[in-house]
């Protein structure tokens, strides 16, 4: 009886010592695994510190660490690459200059771990003061989309039904003005402003400097936009993740053409003045139109920013690339390190000689795809690119540029200046709003 109890006990002790042996063997492998994932994600922390994309420029994820588990689930809910990684258990960011600001990662996190910044402790961003109601503040004057902070299209649309929703419970009968509210941009919160105030019974005039669509009409014919899933007023779900800019467009259109609705194109709004009631609001043209609400709802980047150099002003030089399959058989120039200029110039390569001028020594904040398509243009001979140089001056024929130090005349028939957009800061204060740098200031928390 001794022996067989002494048989069933050292069975015993070789199956649980089995089991622990295998659960030990598991726990060693993935505490291997989250070591290595660790170390992989500190390299690629390293290389973003080196090439300048660690530190965020715009909107970006903030994580806390004592609240966040490892899910992955932000890792997995990113469309773009390598933004936010896992290291020693808790998720960070990487490459944070490449966000672009969508909000996926806070919305995916299970414990609410990430909050939306803008700017950082040493780099701030200009942005207009707004309220919680999208209210400047100048009573009556509200603010929606890119200008305020949230560029990504589902947020804009989301801002300008909301800041429409928030202004009717201020608009009184008798307020003495032709209209109700002037929306100035028909971009995406614009549009979403101008359905909403249409839902509500709301008199409202849409205007636009340039024409529907805003700064996505500025993108080129056979550019993705990121998006998701979106609730667009009086259209309903438009589930869209990768789609062109002429999707978009139509999709606006139907909206708009749907509830008889019309953007008022081609106007720049120079200038709004606070009355007693209302707010007058000049054009560029001299008309007079007047409002008891303003909603702007346009972008960061409506003004180009310009090199200030000769020959600036002459008819082949751009700042949008609108149609690049029109263009064949010219030598141009692209100026400019980012996103815009990189597929500006991937797409006019094919069928012209295109040269690329960056003032840096290398590609700084674009993505990981660009990266990619940008380095295989220039192995295939299909794009030049000029680094550590700078435009001088543009000829109809001709530009002067300087690389390294060195100046030289090239033939040239176009050039395109992607260099970014100025804050209208002007415009905003001879209004009255007030322009605040945000130092990593939370815009989006639970």
């Amino acid at each position: 009886m001794d022996i067989l109890i002494n048989i069933v006990f050292a069975e015993q002790v070789l199956i649980y010592g089995a089991v622990f042996l295998l659960f030990g063997l598991i726990i060693l492998i993935y505490v291997l695994k989250l070591r290595r994932q660790s170390r992989l994600v500190g390299q690629k922390i390293e290389q973003a510190r080196e090439s300048g994309l660690y530190e965020p420029v715009s909107l970006h994820p903030v994580i806390n660490p004592n609240k966040c588990i490892q899910s992955g689930a932000c890792i997995s809910a990113c469309p773009e690459k390598d933004i936010i990684g896992i290291m020693n258990g808790r998720a960070t960011t990487i490459n944070a200059s490449r966000c672009i600001g969508h909000g996926a990662c806070f919305h995916a996190c299970p414990t609410e771990a990430i909050t939306l910044h803008i700017g950082t402790a040493t780099r701030g961003v200009d942005l207009p003061h707004v309220n919680q109601y999208f209210e400047s503040n100048v009573p009556g004057i509200y603010i929606a989309g890119e200008l305020g902070g949230m560029g990504l299209i589902k947020n804009a649309v989301e801002q300008g039904k909301q800041a429409v929703e928030n202004l009717t419970q201020q608009l009184h009968k008798n307020h003495g003005a032709t209209y109700d509210l002037i929306i100035i941009g028909a971009g995406p919160a614009g549009i979403s402003a101008c359905l909403t105030a249409k839902k509500l019974g709301i008199n409202a005039l849409t205007v636009d400097q340039d024409t529907l669509g805003g700064t996505v009409f500025t993108f080129p014919r056979s550019k993705i936009v990121m998006t998701s899933a979106m609730n667009l007023p009086l259209y309903g779900k438009v589930k869209l993740f990768e789609t062109n800019k002429q999707e978009l467009l139509t999709i606006w259109n139907e909206a708009l053409n749907k509830n008889g609705l019309a953007i008022k194109e081609q106007t720049k709004i120079e200038k709004i003045e606070k009355k007693e009631n209302y707010f007058e609001v000049v054009t560029a043209q001299g008309e007079t139109l007047t409002s008891a609400k303003v909603l702007i709802a346009i972008g960061r980047r409506g003004t180009p920013r310009k090199l200030g150099i000769p020959g600036e002003n002459s008819q082949n030089v751009a700042y949008r690339l609108l149609e690049p399959e029109d263009i064949s058989n010219k030598k141009i120039c692209v100026v400019g390190g980012g996103d815009s200029a990189v597929e500006s110039a991937l797409l006019l390569c094919d069928q012209n000689e295109v040269m690329l001028s960056y003032r840096r020594d290398g590609f700084q904040r674009i993505k990981p795809k660009n990266q990619e398509r940008v380095e295989a243009a220039i192995a295939q001979g299909k794009l030049k690119v000029l680094f550590n140089s700078n435009l001088l001056a543009i000829e109809d024929e001709a530009i002067t540029i300087e690389v390294d130090g060195d100046q030289y005349q090239q033939a040239n028939d176009l050039v395109y200046i992607f260099a970014g957009g100025e804050l209208p800061s002007k415009f905003l204060e001879n209004a009255g709003i007030t322009i605040t740098k945000k130092f990593g200031e939370a815009l989006l928390k639970h």
